[in-house]
């Protein structure tokens, strides 16, 4: 017999009492941990209720073998049909039909029970398994048996494991009530939902779409708290999970993804793209069309994009590699790359850096990277503003773009923007020291579509491309470097039941010395990670703090109790990671600032004992500065 990845259950059917702590535990994973990649087959287990006579009565005793039972089946049917397939318990492979078969479905049903022999035989008996024919293909149904808060059976466990095989130009609906759901090719459409478990699909739809059997497929996938990973769908792709993350290789059609807070990747995206997270970060190689992504306060990294973009993050930074259309960002806090700029651009942060590299598209002419004096003029097709609360400004132009340039900065004077020689500022009349705030405005070229920049506290500065070709190459092979490393490992699904992401989440690079005036990296410096320090230390040196991973902030902590595992989510089963953005102050206190990740049950403890912690300040050239981290906490079941 198979080695098969089992749903592990306790939770009977008809017994309400027994079955609401599995449906609280399920309602629990919508707050499950973004740092747990590698999630094991999913396990319930409720209270176990006993004859007070005789506790060890019903089932047998631990490490004892289980009693199992097995149901299988061909039925006749023809390709193109469905596969309907509905369980309240129980985890589903769905695998295709062997080249050359008549087409038939498969089904292999497998049942296990930690009941004694002579209870487990009748409640194996009485699963209900239905199955049968139709005009639209299959029918599948598989049902728990009754059970009672008292007598034989009462405590026992079920593991129920479906594998069906399917021809290949089958579609597919299933629905289980809690359960991972994994499959290999499909050639129609597929509807996969779970209460509870992973997502795991290879292809969905024909190789050759002019081969499909009934015009668009669609990929549906939903889960209320696993995660969703799909190779590629030929068609449209709609996934959403409670909590989970969502990775996609290539879609053709358009994709809605959403998850309650776990991380969102995609490869490639032939139509159009709406994706949202409530925390985790965003990454996008290639889309073909207009892209709207939003997230709580990840990060959001876009490679190239032959559309428009709108994409808005509540405290992340945003990478942008190459957009052929008009672009909207908006980051909280965090800083703003963007090495081409094809279309207008409005860009926004609170707090952040802003670079920038103008360069309108030309055709495929050279001069979209820097040109030469000869060079057509380029032109901006609309108007376009930067603007940051505290971060600089830093804008690089071709030297052959027309446009009408206006710079402001709130709070500061002419000596805050700085320009290339060759780029004629003027102090606009009217704004002066005295005012609090300075306005410069040019024309480039003879003038044309405005670009207005604009900060409260920061610098301005404007440079011709070619000054700083190194930095921008090294920014463009950093950026695809991380593109490549987060989703090069997607077109390797693994069919074991588990979520396979090996990339590591924490980029930012520790900085343990800040100049006075942060300097651009050049490309020898091109190493992942690179430009996350350079915003870094040009926070630090501008807003007077800094950050620091995990590792070096502890070493600053000289008390720190460990939290205190919650009675309630021991005697729960809840275990997972907890993690949380902390501050220290320059008195040596520790504050959270917000939670990233974990369970809410968990994550008090957590924030309750950090309350408690004490540090070492930090200084920088002898000032005290304060100190942000990520710190992380695993509460695990002995």
């Amino acid at each position: 017999m198979k080695t098969l990845a089992l749903t592990k259950i306790a939770a009977l059917k008809n017994s309400e009492s027994c079955r609401q702590p599995a449906l609280q535990f399920l309602r629990a994973l919508k707050h499950l941990s973004l740092a747990a990649l590698l999630l094991p087959a999913l396990s319930f287990a409720s209270p176990r209720f006993s004859d007070p006579a005789d506790p060890a009565h019903n089932t047998v005793p631990a490490g004892s073998p289980h009693v199992t039972a097995e149901r299988n089946g061909v039925l006749e049917t023809a390709d193109g049909l469905t596969l309907h397939l509905t369980a309240d318990i129980g985890s589903v492979r769905i695998v295709p039909l062997e080249a050359g078969a008549p087409p038939v479905v498969r089904y292999e049903v497998h049942l296990e029970t930690d009941a004694r022999d002579s209870v487990a035989k009748r409640l194996l008996d009485g699963f209900a398994l239905k199955t049968k024919s139709t005009s639209s293909g299959v029918d599948i149904d598989g049902q728990l048996p009754a059970q009672n808060k008292r007598g034989p059976s009462a405590g026992a466990q079920f593991w129920v494991h479906y594998e069906i095989t399917v021809p290949a130009g089958y579609h597919v609906e299933v629905r289980t009530g809690a359960g991972d759901i994994e499959t290999q090719e499909i050639g129609g459409s597929a509807t996969l939902l779970t209460q509870g478990g992973n997502i795991t699909a290879g292809r969905v739809g024909a190789k050759d779409p002019r081969k499909a059997n009934d015009g668009h497929v669609e990929a549906k996938f939903e889960t209320e708290g696993g995660h969703i990973q799909v190779q590629e769908v030929v068609g449209d792709l709609r996934a959403f999970t409670a909590g989970g993350h969502i990775v996609a290789g290539d879609v053709s059609g358009d994709a809605s993804l959403r998850s309650g807070g776990g991380h969102i990747r995609v490869a490639k995206i032939g139509g159009r793209a709406e994706l949202q997270t409530d925390g985790g970060n965003i990454t996008v190689s290639h889309a073909g069309s207009f892209v709207n992504v939003r997230t709580g306060g990840g990060q959001i990294d876009f490679g190239e994009v032959r559309g428009s973009v709108h994409a808005q993050t509540a405290g992340g930074g945003i990478r942008v590699m190459y957009v052929s259309g008009p672009m909207e960002v908006v980051s909280s806090g965090g800083s703003i790359c963007l090495t081409r700029v094809a279309g207008t651009v409005q860009a926004a942060t609170t707090d952040g850096t802003i670079t920038a590299w103008i360069s309108p598209d030309t055709g495929g002419s050279s001069s979209a990277w820097g040109g030469s004096s000869s060079a057509p003029t380029l032109r901006l097709s609309g108007a376009s503003q930067l603007t940051s609360g505290k971060g600089d400004i830093l804008v690089f132009l071709p030297r052959n773009l027309a446009a009408s340039i206006e710079a402001v900065v709130t709070s500061g004077d002419a000596h805050h923007i700085i320009a290339d020689p060759a780029i004629h500022l003027a102090v606009q009349p009217g704004t002066t020291n005295t005012s609090g705030a300075v306005r410069v405005v040019g024309e480039l070229n003879g003038g044309g579509a405005p670009l207005r920049l604009k900060t409260a506290g920061g610098n301005i500065r404007l440079q011709f491309l070619d000054s700083q070709t190194a930095m921008r190459e090294a920014l463009v092979r950093d950026q695809q470097a991380r593109l490549n490393q987060r989703l090069g490992n997607i077109a390797q699904v693994a069919f074991d039941g588990k979520f396979t992401c090996d990339v590591p989440e924490d980029c930012d690079a520790t900085i343990s010395a800040f100049p006075a005036v942060p300097q651009a990296p050049d490309a020898s410096e091109a190493k992942p990670g690179w430009f996350d320090g350079w915003v870094s230390a040009l926070e630090g040196a501008l807003t007077g703090g800094i950050r620091e991973d995990s590792s070096e902030f502890q070493k600053r902590l000289t008390y720190a109790p460990h939290p205190s595992y919650p009675s309630l989510a021991q005697g729960a089963g809840i275990q997972g990671v907890v993690k949380l953005q902390v501050r220290l102050t320059k008195d040596g206190r520790v504050e959270v600032i917000k939670l990233l990740e974990g369970e809410p049950v968990l994550a008090d403890a957590a924030i309750a004992s950090v309350k408690l912690w004490r540090a070492k300040p930090a200084s920088v050239n002898g000032k005290p500065v304060e100190v942000t981290s990520e710190l992380k906490f695993n509460f695990q079941l002995n």
